[in-house]
């Protein structure tokens, strides 16, 4: 059969060693990604190339949820290929997203998904989270790995870091106690490495 995620893995074994070369980020507590099983990685997001320093941090197929206007034209083909989630920032709900990420969960996939929706260009350390994440955790029994970004992406950065955190596994938790404590945990990650 073939590799349904080909073109993805081509890219990665050409690309990512060019990109962590170039930005040189360091990436660290990366091993608390399991090498299989159902995961969901949830972080900040402050620059269009945080989703490739995340998939760079693993062997893994990762699945990232992305802006809906990336699936259309020429570069739509790219974006499926790679099982990307198109995601409609202007909606105030997104069930076909949320579908699509359960269903990858339930396969046992990888989920790369920043809960602030949109890159954050405010003063502020956080953007207000939507509650995809958590609901996905909840509905799949799946676990998440947070992360955090901080630094710059230059030529051969001294700053750029990707830190993942410690597992969270929500069960009774409401699903705004959960975003709640995924908020504070993915704040307190970026205020202990900035």
């Amino acid at each position: 059969m073939k590799d349904k995620y080909c073109i993805y893995k081509i890219l990665r074994f050409i690309l990512f060693p060019i990109f962590i070369l170039y930005f040189n980020p360091k990436i660290i507590g990366n091993n608390k990604i399991d090498k299989e099983g159902s995961l969901l990685l949830v972080g900040n997001h402050k620059h269009a190339l945080d989703p490739i320093l995340v998939d760079a941090s693993s062997n893994r197929v990762i699945h990232a949820l992305a802006k809906s206007e990336l699936f259309e034209g020429f570069f739509g083909f790219f974006f499926k290929s790679i099982g990307a989630i198109p995601v409609y920032l202007d909606a105030p709900k997104n069930p076909e997203a949320l579908k699509s990420g359960i269903e990858v969960l339930r396969n046992n996939g990888v989920i790369n998904i920043s809960p602030e929706a949109e890159r954050n260009y405010t003063d502020k350390l956080l953007l207000p989270f939507k509650k995809g994440a958590v609901i996905m955790a909840k509905e799949t029994n799946t676990k998440i790995i947070p992360y955090c970004i901080v630094g710059d992406y230059k030529f051969r950065s001294k700053n750029l870091k990707i830190v993942f955190g410690e597992a969270i596994h929500f069960k009774d938790e409401t699903i705004e106690e959960a975003n709640e404590i995924l908020f504070n945990t993915i704040k307190d990650l970026l205020l202990e490495n900035k």
